[in-house]
């Protein structure tokens, strides 16, 4: 069993993807509660992506990092990427605090590197793991360009 299944508004706001869009974006975020183990969860249904932020709190400024679900990718993103080590040069990105890295199937997502990714975002932000977890919804957008709701 895991052990913070979706809830059931981030499972509706994954729906208008396709199956292996919604499968990986829920494969990611398992990855990333396992790594962080995050005190709060912070979902936004937002204007072109499904978007989640993991932290200590539930302020955006103090999230590690945060899962971007888009129609043909997932990205796994790092607040403070741009001053994070890149040794397998996989973070992409050029603005001043955040890099990404792009998830298009579960190999990708199955890669050891992530895992260390994360790891080293938890460090950098020098957060401890959480034996409390939250997860809420922020913010919905009336607004969408991305999939339709079916």
């Amino acid at each position: 069993m895991k052990p913070h299944p979706p809830s059931r508004d981030l499972l509706r706001f994954l729906k208008p993807y396709d199956r292996a869009i919604r499968e990986l974006a829920l494969g990611v975020r398992a990855v990333v509660l396992d790594e962080i183990r995050p005190g709060c969860e912070n979902i936004y249904d937002a204007y072109n992506a499904v978007a989640l932020s993991y932290g200590p709190t539930d302020r955006l400024k103090d999230a590690i990092c945060h899962i971007a679900v888009y129609p043909k990718h997932v990205n796994l993103g790092f607040n403070r990427g741009a001053s994070l080590d890149d040794p397998y040069g996989m973070l992409k990105g050029s603005g001043k605090a955040i890099r990404h890295i792009t998830i298009r199937t579960e190999s990708d997502l199955n890669r050891p590197e992530i895992r260390d990714y994360l790891r080293r975002a938890r460090e950098q932000a020098g957060a401890a793991h959480s034996a409390v977890f939250t997860s809420v919804v922020k913010a919905i957008y009336p607004r969408k360009r991305r999939p339709e709701r079916r």
